[in-house]
């Protein structure tokens, strides 16, 4: 006999849109529209309205008509939760199970949904509790919490000497050139030349 479902538990499309909230605003500090979260998810805007109002109707996230949308204390704990999820199994594809770090994304996607907190602190303790995913994308602790980061977008960058510190993994075509150039985590680049081959939009650096 199936049990019944908690009440209090989010839907797959409502842990989505928290994430994608969340994943906008984790390196760049602009407000967000219901258009960019939409386009975040591949929707219109007209289809995400209604989510952001009954996210909206439980807490979870703070939103006035035409305004800006912000994650509640309770909706960035449910965001930080799928994000640790997502990265940890990232990071499980590539050590464990040989995907390439242009193939992490789109498989942790669709199995992030399917797992238990329980299974992924288990994951967590059996890859040796690892701090970044294989972009370097910070992993949240079971608690939420996660370190501060100084990193800066590249083509915001004014030194002449960085490390690589992330690279956005939504496009892979450009994971893959930008491993053909050697620009993964932890490397050394010179500029301005580095910003001849590569979208710097897409890279966060430190300086080197």
């Amino acid at each position: 006999m199936p049990r019944n479902r908690d009440p209090r538990a989010l839907t797959t499309s409502e842990e989505d849109y928290l994430k994608a909230l969340y994943l906008l605003t984790e390196w760049e500090d602009t407000p967000v529209s219901t258009g960019a979260l939409a386009d975040q998810l591949g929707l219109s805007p007209a289809s995400a309205t209604p989510m952001v109002q009954k996210l909206a109707a439980k807490s979870l996230v703070n939103h006035v008509p035409r305004g800006a949308i912000t994650l509640s204390a309770s909706g960035r704990r449910e965001a930080l939760r799928m994000v640790r999820r997502h990265r940890l199994l990232e990071t499980f594809l590539r050590d464990e199970l040989g995907y390439g770090w242009d193939e992490v994304h789109d498989e942790a996607e669709a199995l992030e949904h399917t797992v238990t907190d329980r299974f992924i602190n288990a994951l967590d303790q059996r890859l040796g509790l690892p701090q970044r995913d294989p972009h370097g994308d910070v992993i949240p602790a079971a608690d939420g919490s996660l370190p501060a980061t100084k990193a800066v977008r590249l083509d915001r960058f004014t030194g002449s000497r960085a490390i690589v510190e992330r690279i956005s993994d939504e496009d892979p075509d450009f994971l893959r050139r930008a491993k053909s150039q050697g620009l993964v985590p932890g490397a050394a680049i010179e500029l301005p030349h580095t910003l001849n081959y590569l979208d710097a939009s897409l890279v966060w650096v430190l300086p080197g």
